[in-house]
Order: C-alpha cells, then structure tokens, then sequence
C-alpha cells in the first residue's frame, strides 16, 4: 500500500529557505481570527487598488500559484515534469465584469491550449464560467428569469467562447476541466456543459465536468449524466472535489431561508465523495475520472480500488490532482509510485487573483486537520534535512 509519509519525495522540489516560508505561512493561515481578518483587509485593499503586490508577490502568491504570466510559471512547470506530475495550468483571474476582460481570460486560456503543443508538461486546460461570463447572468439564467435581448446576445457570447475553447482542447488534443462555482449559478454551467461534453465527447474525454460533491445532489446527478452519456453515446468525463464554498453556501441559505444545498457535516460530505469515486471507478470502461482531492483516506480507497481491480497505476482514464502549494506529499508520492497526477498551476495578474488565494487561506482554516497535517510534515522534512547535514 502506498505511503505519503515519505517527506524527501514530497518536498524534492522545495528548497530549505522555501520550506520555512511555508511553514510561518501554514502558522498564520491556521489562525481563523488572523484569515478572517487579512481577508477583509485584502478584499478592501483589491476594491480600492491599493498596491499589494509588493507583500504578496514572494508570499502567499508564490506558495499558491506560478506567476503573473505563463512565462513565469516555466520553473514551476519544470519542477513538476522532473517529478512526472503534469501542470493544469490556471488563469486564475476573477471578478471580470467587461467583455474586453472575458474575451482577454478566453485569449489566455486558448494560448495555455497552444502552449500544450509543445510542453508536455501540461496535462489539463481549465477555466471557470465565472472568468468569461458576468456573474449575475449566470445567477440570472439560472433562476429561470427572462433574459431581454442584451442578455441574450450576451449569454450567447458566453456560450461561444466556452465553445472556442472547447475546440481548441479537441484539436490540440489535451482534455480542458471546467471548475465548479456557487450553487446558484451552477444550473446555468450545467446546462452549457453538459452540451459541450455530448458535443466535443463523442470520440474521446475532452470535456470535463467538475462535481462539487458536497452538494446533496450531486451523486444523483453523477449518475443521471452518465445514463444520459450512455443514451446518447458520448462519453462522460467528470472531475470530482469536495467543494470549495462551504461557508458562503450555508450564509446565503441562511440569510434566504431555503434548505442547504450542502451537506450537514463533513462525514457525509466524504461519503459522497468516496461513493461517487467508485462509482466512476466501477464504470471506468467509458467514464473518465479525475479525483481531485487533500484526503488521504479517499486517496488510499481510490489507490486500494484500483489494485483489487488490476486497474494500472497509469490507467489512462485515471487521475489524481491537488492544488499548487497543498498536499504535496499526496501528489509527489503518487507520482513517485506510477500515478497519473496534476497540479494546478494558477497564474494572473496579482489583483485578479486575489479572491483565489482568500480562499485558499480560507480553506486551510476550515478544513479540519489540513493546516496540521501540513505543519507536521513540513517540519518532520526540516528535521531531516538538518539530521542529515550533520551527518556530513
């Protein structure tokens, strides 16, 4: 059974100076007082421009993400090809409102695409509706409102540029996963992608959907899509994850007074989550699955699955992922025992980034045992590494 105790594969790429800067940014982020109020103050410091990429450009944006460009990302990326872990590379900008910003995050996204062509280090696309299209037309089409003619028009132009990249992951042959975003607005993505998989599926796993499987739906939904995939002969493909909202999900209910689209805790979160992995597992023949997960225990099930079943550590339609700066000792170990394994490689300008980093500080502090299990694994790592300086 494969170990992810084994801190010199897990931190191989990091230096003893960049450990230790994980290690006081790990200390601060474990600290609910300290990121609920650094996040109030950045989100006003990012609405009123204040300039913040002095602070944060060799802090908490270099542990979280590549660059500001995709030339920037290049040492990361290098990194991870050296240890066989493939980059899906994210431009992680949000809070666009223009067309010119949209069709900018499209541009990106499509150069990423290309890029593949010639860096194999690059294993996904991706790219959240929430960067190419205004937030509260997705709200709106979601809820079943009318839109007026200039909604319309702009719906379609969202529709399009999802369909532009799409196309271009299809032709440049390298599949593109599309994030999941706030319940209220996920119908309206639903929807589009759902016709972008039956569309650009038809040969291969190009499209990915990505199910957030905190949601109480969503294994229903899970298996509802693959029936349909199955009448309709295209094949599913699906990347599964916890989710990402939590806190914003059960305030919004509250405030609203409809029922929780989330789970109570996080024991039926798991559940859902380990089901709906053997559930893809179990129909691997024409699902593809990545299993985007911090948990170890979901990691040991799916790894535990997959040698009951004599399905190889390099299966094709198999794949583990983690975020850049999180869990490396997950990704690196996997890698290391012949799994196929991603890292999300976010980049962007500094000021469009910053609502993807506040939640990556926000979940470090909410999910139990996270920031601890990366505090002691990053200093078991200093240990060794002075234990072994002074054996010289």
């Amino acid at each position: 059974m494969i170990s992810f105790d084994d801190t010199r594969v897990a931190f191989v790429s990091k230096t003893t100076a960049e450990l230790r800067k994980a290690w006081w940014l790990f200390i601060m982020v474990k600290n609910p007082g300290i990121v609920r109020v650094g996040s109030l103050l950045l989100n006003i410091a990012n609405r009123i421009r204040l300039p913040l990429r002095w602070v944060l450009k060799s802090t908490v944006f270099k542990h979280f993400c590549g660059g500001e460009t995709i030339e920037e990302c290049k040492e990361t990326l290098d990194k991870f090809s050296d240890s066989g872990i493939k980059a899906v590379l994210d431009y992680a900008a949000e809070g666009a409102q223009s067309e010119k910003e949209f069709d900018e995050a499209r541009d990106r996204i499509l150069a990423t695409i290309e890029l593949s062509r010639l860096n194999s280090g690059i294993g996904f696309a991706v790219f959240k509706f929430s960067g190419i299209a205004r937030f509260a037309l997705l709200e709106k089409y979601g809820t079943d409102e009318n839109l007026n003619k200039k909604e319309l028009d702009e719906y379609e132009r969202v529709k399009k540029r999802a369909d532009d990249i799409c196309a271009a992951a299809k032709d440049a042959g390298i599949p593109v996963m599309i994030d999941a975003e706030e319940s209220w607005i996920q119908d309206a993505v639903d929807e589009i992608v759902e016709n972008l998989m039956e569309k650009y599926n038809k040969e291969s796993h190009v499209v990915y959907h990505t199910l957030q499987m905190y949601r109480i739906d969503k294994l229903f939904y899970l298996k509802k899509i693959h029936e349909k995939a199955r009448k309709k002969r295209y094949y599913p493909a699906f990347k599964l994850v916890r989710g990402a909202y939590m806190e914003k999900e059960r305030e919004r209910a509250q405030k609203l007074s409809y029922a929780s689209p989330i789970h109570p805790d996080k024991d039926a979160t798991d559940g859902a989550f380990n089901n709906a992995t053997r559930f893809c597992l179990e129909n691997i023949g024409n699902i593809a699955l990545c299993i985007g997960t911090h948990n170890e225990i979901s990691c040991h099930e799916a790894v535990e699955f997959m040698e009951e079943n004599e399905l190889a550590p390099a299966h094709k339609k198999i794949h583990f992922s983690q975020l850049m700066g999180m869990s490396d000792h997950i990704s690196y170990n996997l890698a290391k025992a012949g799994y196929n394994v991603s890292k999300y490689l976010p980049y962007g300008p500094i000021r469009l980034v910053m609502p993807y980093l506040i939640r990556r500080a926000e979940e470090n502090t909410s999910v139990a045992g996270q920031t601890g299990r990366e505090l002691f694994l990053i200093k078991k790592e200093l240990k060794r590494r002075k234990d072994e300086r002074h054996k010289k």
